[in-house]
């Protein structure tokens, strides 16, 4: 991936003006010249959550959180930079065009780009075949007996695979899509399973035939493969199909839904996980909405860490079939290794959510869902079920298995707490069942990265006052700013502590009354240090810039003058200096007394 250069990200900024962004999200009310509201990173009662429509920013007096439009976007959608830039560009009708490297980067660019275009065209596609065309008819009565809507078909850009060979191929490459395209795509498969060499189209086939197909999309929206369920039961055949991995899709990494789903995610802190497709749309359509689905069944370590950065707990909603219940097994690892708490909703035999929801509604589910038992109640229930407890091996060799599942719970206190419940379940010696456990590493070794990772409302500590006074004026007045850039600032400054944040403000090319600048300015800096300059932003500037300006870059002066006359006075009464090193000295003295002296000396009516 490229950079994307300053003067698109300040004309990104320029386009969105962030009290419409932000009121997209929730309401706002006006507050004098300020717009305020709740703040959605932490709960309070009292709003403190302001956003400046002059300065184009937001900062909360209570968490800390502020910054830019894009550190909103960020952190409220939980996405990364170069996303909460796309999507503002988006949003106005920017296009953004990157700055690449090296040819092979260029390359590989080039080629991501092409295969997003595929993917919307094809989803495009397949949605005009289920919506507007005589062969998608089969496809649209199965869809209605499911209970999906024509309007949930276009929410979700469901779409239909004609039952031919070579129909969407024939399509694309009338689009001008090279057929080494498809292929790489996964929306075409060679005829003899290779794909080396050049490829002729009538060596290609669709993969997808006689299917409903799923737009699977990345957390920013961009379709990056596909699900496709079979019309019709066929003997051999898969009733789902994925596209494979490509460039674009690792299976292990997606979840369904997300890039619809995550805000309901952040603010239920607990994700309701169900099986497939329509499952998830089902339940979101009916007003369910913080729910995901694994791309297949079982939660990858992969799938699992993406949930966890936007809830602590999970609800497995999977069928109560044999392989829903493995699923759910198979599941524990990766959802235990991220440290989220696991429930499991009772699902009747022969049921599946989408049913659930559809014949019980929302808050028969909803409340099915809060009645879910912790995972390892229901697990540790099952397993005891099915061994005969008054055998004594049968006993052992469950201890045994428990055992190992349990020292896969990280989190010491939970594993404690599960170590409890099935000891006291199998009549065991709770030092008994502690002593099956596998040694466990100490807490202190496990990574603490995300620990240590700045969160929403950590701020950077504040410099001292003079220098704090400085960087307001600096961010706030153009008057003031110029006058500290006219002065020999880097030589000041890098004897200064703190002064490390007012050097970056004087070395950018912001323009004080310009917010787009402020905000491009203040995407390079740190999460910690954008909260500091927001908090900044928002403070009112003295009339008198100009002579506050001078007052406090006086004061910083002579306290670096000060600094050095006392180390060059210490250093004199040195043993052992020869005689040049003395009238140098001396000579140092002299001269920073007189500098001393002529800053303290008042203004004449000459002086600037």
């Amino acid at each position: 991936m490229g950079t994307i250069p300053s003067e698109t990200i300040e004309q990104i900024a320029a386009a969105n003006d962030i009290v419409e962004v932000i009121g997209s999200y929730f309401p706002l009310k006006r507050a004098g010249a300020n717009f305020k509201a709740l703040c959605p990173f932490h709960q309070e009662k009292t709003p403190s959550f302001m956003i400046s429509p002059s300065r184009q920013t937001f900062h909360c007096f209570g968490c800390g959180a502020g910054g830019s439009v894009f550190r909103f976007v960020m952190d409220y959608e939980h996405t990364d930079f170069p996303s909460a830039v796309r999507k503002l560009a988006g949003r106005a009708g920017i296009t953004v065009v990157e700055k690449r490297g090296a040819a092979d980067e260029d390359r590989r660019y080039e080629a991501r780009r092409t295969l997003l275009k595929l993917h919307a065209d094809a989803a495009e596609w397949f949605h005009e075949n289920l919506l507007k065309r005589d062969l998608g008819e089969p496809a649209r009565k199965y869809l209605k007996q499911r209970g999906i809507t024509a309007e949930i078909a276009k929410n979700w850009q469901l779409g239909y695979a004609p039952d031919e060979w070579e129909a969407f191929g024939s399509w694309a490459r009338a689009q001008g899509y090279l057929t080494r395209d498809l292929i790489t795509s996964g929306l075409a498969k060679t005829r003899d399973n290779t794909e080396s060499g050049p490829v002729e189209s009538s060596s290609a086939y669709d993969r997808f035939r006689g299917r409903i197909m799923f737009p699977i999309c990345n957390d920013v929206a961009e379709v990056i493969a596909f699900s496709g369920r079979l019309l019709k039961d066929a003997e051999g055949a898969a009733k789902y199909l994925n596209s494979p991995e490509t460039p674009l899709f690792r299976k292990g990494s997606v979840l369904f839904g997300l890039h619809k789903t995550k805000r309901a995610l952040i603010e239920a802190n607990c994700a309701i996980v169900c099986e497939g497709q329509l499952d998830l749309i089902s339940l979101f359509e009916a007003g369910v909405t913080n729910v995901v689905a694994p791309q297949g069944t079982a939660f990858t370590e992969n799938q699992a860490r993406v949930l966890k950065r936007f809830v602590n707990e999970v609800v497995l909603c999977f069928d109560a079939d044999a392989a829903g219940q493995k699923a759910a097994e198979r599941s524990l690892d990766a959802l235990l290794q991220n440290d989220l708490i696991v429930r499991v909703a009772e699902i009747p035999a022969g049921e599946d959510p989408d049913s659930l929801v559809r014949r019980e509604g929302k808050e028969a589910f909803e409340s099915r869902v809060a009645r879910a038992r912790d995972f390892f109640d229901y697990w540790i229930e099952r397993e005891a079920a099915s061994v005969d407890l008054a055998s004594l091996g049968a006993k052992m060799q469950l201890a045994r298995s428990l055992a190992g599942t349990v020292s896969r719970v990280r989190d010491p206190l939970m594993r404690g707490e599960v170590a409890s419940k099935v000891s006291a379940r199998l009549g065991v010696a709770a030092q008994d069942f502690q002593a099956l456990l596998p040694k466990q590493r100490s807490e202190l070794l496990r990574s603490n990265d995300q620990s240590q990772a700045d969160g929403i409302g950590g701020t950077a500590s504040p410099p001292r006052h003079d220098i704090a006074m400085l960087c307001i004026l600096a961010l706030r007045d153009e008057e003031a700013r110029e006058f500290l850039r006219e002065q020999n600032w880097r030589e000041i400054l890098v004897q200064v502590a703190d002064g490390e944040i007012l050097v970056r403000i004087l070395t950018s090319d912001l323009r004080p009354h310009d917010a787009a600048s402020l905000n491009a300015f203040m995407v390079t800096l740190s999460p910690p240090e954008e909260r500091l300059v927001s908090s900044w932003l928002l403070q009112k500037v003295p009339p008198n810039a100009a002579a506050m300006v001078e007052k406090w870059w006086l004061g910083i002066r002579q306290a670096v003058l000060r600094r050095q006359l006392d180390v060059a006075a210490n250093q004199i009464k040195l043993p052992n200096l020869s005689t040049g090193e003395i009238v140098n000295l001396q000579k140092q003295i002299l001269d920073l007394q007189e500098q001393l002296h002529e800053l303290s000396r008042p203004a004449g009516p000459g002086d600037n």
